[in-house]
């Protein structure tokens, strides 16, 4: 009977924070690169920008970190869209280079569930995953 009963506190995602150098620049890249919806932000200081992520929540974007702050590969942000394609297709217009898991530049990693993905970086190299695993 307990497997079959729903959780009443089921944690879900509220949002994402993103530490930027330049609020401006990183806010352009997100709402260039993947057509986010700017939403209100509460604090109105100029130190924030707040994105719809749809169902997934909000990305906060949040001025003041410090410039030239390696990032891993495995510490990254992932979005889906509906066709890689396209998608790169995008990246290549905005000249904005893609790579491969194993760092081919744009190249496309073929998974072995057969979906597709590419990395890249944002304007304070956080890596982010584009990947057609859209539902």
């Amino acid at each position: 009977m307990a497997q079959t009963e729903k959780k009443k506190n089921t944690v879900i995602l509220n949002h994402i924070a993103v530490y930027v150098s330049d609020l401006k620049t990183a806010t352009d890249f997100y709402q260039t690169v993947f057509d986010l919806e700017i939403i209100p932000e509460p604090f109105k200081d100029g130190r924030h920008t707040w994105f719809s992520i749809g169902a997934a929540g909000h990305l906060h974007l949040i001025q003041g970190a410090k410039s030239n702050v390696v990032h891993e590969k495995n510490d990254h942000l992932c979005f889906s869209v509906a066709s890689i394609e396209e998608f790169t297709a995008k990246l290549k217009a905005e000249k904005i280079s893609y790579e491969n898991w194993a760092g081919a530049q744009n190249t496309v990693t073929n998974r072995v569930d057969g979906i597709k993905q590419i990395y890249f970086k944002d304007p304070d190299g956080h890596w982010l995953e584009v990947n057609d695993d859209h539902k």
